[in-house]
């Protein structure tokens, strides 16, 4: 019994409350297991999800990057855009302007043109008018003549007429 009892006091301290060998063995068993799916699970699994991760930043910052690059040509091209503007405006001012004078030096040109086209007409006019006038002159004269010449023409004008021309003609008709 005291072998017994030396052992017992030799392994008392494993049955000592609250501290009980089986409980740290348990521990140690339980922590080992975490241990392992740690490593061999959780911590793969997590650098996986860190890779993609940071893939995905990477490409965010690409994107970015990109974005910001365009972003920077569109600012650009609104700045020249202003630029643009006022130089199309400055165009069509002066488009305007030069078309103005071409209109105004056509219309110029038509007038004279029409109003050569409108005297040559008239001087037409009036020259037709003054021919036909002449016409009728005459006419009205050779009228009137023949208005006199038979109102103040007696039988014996007429026979002395003929015997002159006849005497021109050649001969004599006494």
């Amino acid at each position: 019994m005291i072998v017994e009892l030396a052992l017992f006091q030799v392994y008392a301290w494993y049955n000592y409350p609250g501290v009980e060998l089986w409980k740290f063995l348990n521990l140690a068993i339980l922590a080992a297991g975490i241990y392992y799916l740690v490593q061999k699970v959780f911590i793969p699994a997590l650098d996986a999800r860190r890779e993609v991760i940071r893939q995905e930043l990477t490409k965010a910052q690409q994107e970015r990057d990109a974005a910001n690059a365009k972003l920077g040509e569109v600012e650009a091209r609104l700045a020249q855009l202003d630029a643009a503007i006022e130089k199309l405006r400055q165009e069509a001012i002066l488009e305007a302007e030069l078309e103005r004078k071409r209109i105004r030096l056509a219309t110029e040109e038509e007038a004279a043109t029409l109003g050569e086209q409108a005297r040559r007409e008239i001087e037409a006019a009036g020259k037709a008018a003054r021919q036909q006038l002449r016409r009728f002159a005459a006419e009205e004269t050779v009228r009137f003549a023949e208005q006199l010449i038979r109102r103040d023409m007696r039988p014996d004008d007429d026979e002395r007429l003929i015997e002159l021309e006849v005497a021109e003609l050649g001969g004599r008709r006494r």
